[in-house]
């Protein structure tokens, strides 16, 4: 099927859009699974996952909103605080009550860290880059270790692959970010000489462990026992339960997905309007574009039935008209009108003389000889007659054909 060039506009302006959308609004899901226990691509940590599990270690998803760990204050079921040192004995021993019939009437919660905020536990979470929160920093401070790979640090001058040692082996690096800062407060756990790859800082009762990498034990670093081993320790060091954000990266538990995603009314509300804005645009000019007629079946084209005799009447005229030689056709002209007038007039359809063609005509109609001798005397005109001849001569064959009503 051959398209017209607004066919091909319409269908480029289209692709076109699509392309826009797909690279600046479409789901990011591989951003998703980099990262995640769940993803086998090589920037996903499924391998180390099940690394630490074949070693007997305890390890758990997190797939529920951030601040339900941060801030369990915010959760659905009874009420959980931190204890004021300030809070007499009595209404102590009164939280601790409401907060044993709470872990006794849901069982979901007890296995939840948020269940009891006297229970610290190790978080890791593999980002891009993201700041702390005022929620994780508070979170962290009361006794909790936060690991986050893939902190913000500066590009140096290291080379972007290397070997740090390390008592766990080898690691394994891709990348020249270095954290520099030179302040006590961080501790460097895994340097060379142009600054901090793994370092962690203090806050509170807790601390956080960050790296300048995302991908210090993806998978694509199974052949790097070193890599392993180093992250192993940094989440075992303290001996907490071990949980692992996986809500970051698209994954939540079934009640989260009913409380979220249950209606949609709630799913409209989290649609992007940009890219509904987008498509509304794209749209509407794609309609403009098309003068809003829709496409239809292609309608095949009809082969034109060549009539010879036409085609060689208009290449004759091409001719003649090239030539400015119009004299052929006015005698032409005027001989076939002759004759429609004799015939007109009863004088049969031999050609007669024009003085006698001119008497019949005065004798039969009362016009004026002149009349026809006007359109039929072809020797009249000269052999290149001008556009204004030629039209007088074409009125005056008109005025004959009414009167004899032709």
């Amino acid at each position: 099927m051959t398209l017209s060039k607004r066919q091909i506009w319409i269908l480029a302006i289209a692709l076109a859009a699509l392309m826009i959308i797909s690279l600046f609004a479409a789901p990011g899901g591989k951003q998703q699974q980099s990262g995640s226990t769940y993803g086998r691509s090589p920037d996903g940590y499924g391998a180390w996952y099940a690394f630490m599990e074949s070693r007997g270690v305890t390890i758990q998803r997190w797939q529920k909103p951030l601040k339900l760990l941060f801030q369990p204050s915010e959760l659905k079921t009874p009420t959980i605080e931190t204890a004021n040192p300030n809070q007499t004995a009595e209404m102590q021993r009164h939280r601790d009550a409401q907060i044993s019939m709470s872990v006794t009437a849901s069982p979901e919660l007890l296995a939840s860290p948020a269940a009891s905020t006297s229970s610290p536990i190790t978080l890791l979470q593999v980002s891009s880059g993201e700041p702390l929160s005022v929620a994780s920093m508070a979170w962290v401070e009361r006794g909790n270790v936060l690991i986050l790979l893939g902190a913000q640090s500066p590009v140096t001058k290291a080379p972007f692959e290397s070997a740090i040692g390390s008592p766990a082996g080898a690691v394994q690096i891709h990348t020249s970010r270095r954290e520099t800062d030179r302040d006590t407060r961080i501790e460097p756990l895994l340097n060379d000489s142009f600054g901090a790859v793994v370092w962690q800082q203090t806050m509170g009762q807790g601390r956080v462990v960050f790296a300048s990498t995302p991908h210090l034990t993806a998978n694509a670093y199974q052949d790097a026992p070193g890599n392993f081993e180093f992250l192993a320790t940094l989440v075992t060091a303290t001996k907490l339960p071990i949980w692992v954000d996986e809500y970051s990266h698209g994954y939540k538990d079934a009640e989260v997905i009913k409380q979220e995603d249950g209606n949609l009314v709630s799913y409209l509300a989290k649609t992007p309007l940009l890219l509904v804005l987008i498509q509304v645009t794209v749209m509407m000019l794609v309609l403009l574009w098309g003068q809003n007629r829709r496409f239809g079946p292609a309608i095949a084209l009809t082969t034109p039935i060549v009539d010879n005799s036409e085609a060689y009447i208009q290449a004759m005229s091409a001719v003649l008209r090239k030539a400015e030689s119009n004299q052929f056709v006015v005698d032409t002209i005027c001989k076939a009108e002759q004759l429609a007038i004799q015939k007109a007039l009863g004088l049969g359809t031999e050609p007669l003389p024009l003085p006698t063609l001119l008497d019949a005509w005065t004798q039969q109609t009362g016009q004026p000889a002149a009349i026809l001798e006007a359109a039929l005397n072809s020797t009249n005109h000269p052999r290149r007659s001008s556009e204004a001849e030629l039209s007088k001569l074409l009125e005056a064959m008109q005025t004959v054909r009414k009167q004899l009503a032709l």
